[in-house]
């Protein structure tokens, strides 16, 4: 798989897990327009894969897991008046415009929670912004001890649109906490992260992070997709919902489900102390 931002990769030490890294570490991994719509391709192709049954993501260099958006481009781009507004145009007709953009940027973003495989983020260095939203739509969270993490929108005018300030708060369960480094665009660093419970793990550095990262994916790779899959399913969707509706939504789901052959397999594998192996879906 080749791409232009991206570097995609698939270790040979551990089967049926791709490493996706985005790619541009002399701007900081910080994103263009380009950069998202990419991957959202990456993450829908991967998705579909039956080579693949969990995903890595790191950000290239020892500087940043990304610094966010591109500021200067988007300001050229995506924010600047003169790409949204003609000489006749009004101001709904912008807005319009705009909701447009902000919804695809949005969707590429969600690519990352709506992936059917585990997405790992490795968090170093910068990661601010975007950084922040990408994490966020994530399933688990590693990062060294040097990260330094910020809801950076505040400082260039605007609140975050990606995703942070509706998963955030879902993810740490604290909301106090989300509004005080949103309203504030405050660094907040390894230690707090993993105290409010945003990242699951600290690591020294980034090899050992990135190396713990593709560990905890090749264990979910060895387990049952069908199982693995379900469960990223069942419990994103539950997250959003009553836990009627999600016990409801559950029993339609396993219906089907809990009729794979992989359930045979796991109980004669642990009756056989063997360890169990699972076909592709």
């Amino acid at each position: 798989m080749s791409y232009t931002h991206f570097n995609v990769s698939f270790p040979a030490s551990h089967q049926y897990v791709a490493h996706v890294e985005i790619n541009r570490p002399d701007k900081l991994n910080a994103f263009i327009e380009g950069m998202w719509l990419e991957m959202k391709t990456i993450f829908d192709d991967l998705s579909s894969s039956p080579e693949v049954r969990a995903i890595v993501l790191t950000g290239a260099g020892d500087r940043a897991f990304t610094a966010g958006l591109d500021v200067k481009a988007a300001s050229e781009g995506l924010l600047g008046k003169d790409s949204l507004m003609g000489p006749d145009s009004d101001m709904a007709r912008v807005a319009v415009k705009f909701r447009r953009t902000v919804a695809e940027f949005q969707e590429c973003v969600s690519s990352i929670e709506r992936c059917e495989k585990p997405v790992i983020t490795v968090l170093h260095g910068i990661t601010f912004g975007l950084g922040i939203d990408i994490c966020s739509a994530a399933d688990v969270r590693i990062c060294t001890a040097d990260v330094r993490c910020s809801v950076k929108e505040v400082d260039i005018g605007m609140a975050a649109d990606a995703g942070t300030l509706t998963r955030l708060p879902k993810v740490v369960g604290a909301f106090g906490w989300v509004k005080e480094v949103a309203l504030t665009a405050r660094e907040f660093g390894a230690e707090e992260s993993l105290r409010v419970g945003f990242v699951n793990a600290v690591h020294p550095s980034k090899v050992d992070a990135v190396n713990a990262a593709l560990e905890l994916a090749a264990l979910m790779g060895r387990k049952s997709p069908v199982a693995v899959q379900g469960t990223k399913e069942l419990l994103n969707w539950s997250r959003d919902r009553s836990v009627a509706d999600g016990l409801r939504y559950t029993g339609v789901w396993n219906s089907a489900a809990v009729q794979t052959r992989d359930i045979t397999n796991a109980l004669l594998s642990s009756l056989q102390k063997r360890t169990p192996t699972f076909e592709k879906l």
